[in-house]
């Protein structure tokens, strides 16, 4: 009994520090889903907003000269706004299902409702409450403990904010530098 006790212990031991991987990256896969849809819901929204919508910014004092440090900059991308959008943001990932990568078997997230009413494949998602509403949790820690990089990204940058603000940033996509995810 004391030797099957003795050879026991070590499997279980394994068996276990492969649940806790297993756990730490799917943990990882739902931040980096939730952090990549978000930047994609947030570039959509700015999108839809006229790039002609400008906003004053500065300072509405008068300096000593008599002039005013007053200057015009998108709507789109002011700080304001993206805050604003920042606030809903999240609720929008009820639109997202999960699917899993058959050669490396990472999970990864796509939108399962369109927004222009087409229809899209859904062959490879998988719909399920529990996904999105941890997908809706990471999102909105995201956005709590991101929010100043969330803004400077999207009120000065362009190019690759997903891999900027994912994976360089935050690195909360750290394997997605080697990976695609194109599907967002």
């Amino acid at each position: 009994m004391r030797k099957a006790a003795v050879l026991l212990a070590p499997c279980v031991l394994v068996c276990l520090l492969l649940s806790f991987s297993q756990a730490a990256r799917q943990g990882q896969d739902i931040k980096c889903g939730a952090c990549r849809a978000l930047v994609d819901e947030m570039d959509w929204d700015i999108s839809q907003i006229d790039p002609k919508r400008m906003i004053q910014t500065g300072s509405f004092r008068i300096n000593p000269d008599g002039s005013q440090s007053i200057r015009e900059i998108p709507l789109a991308r002011s700080e304001g706004n993206l805050l604003e959008l920042m606030e809903s943001v999240c609720e929008r990932m009820g639109d997202y299902g999960e699917r899993t990568d058959s050669a490396t078997h990472r999970k990864s997230y796509i939108r399962i409702k369109s927004r222009s009413g087409e229809p899209l494949d859904l062959s490879e998602a998988t719909l399920d409450s529990r996904v999105t509403s941890s997908l809706k949790f990471a999102c909105e820690t995201i956005v709590e403990q991101y929010e100043d990089e969330v803004i400077e990204f999207f009120a000065h940058e362009n190019e690759n904010i997903k891999d900027k603000l994912c994976s360089k940033r935050t690195d909360l996509c750290d394997h997605a530098l080697t990976s695609s995810h194109d599907e967002l």
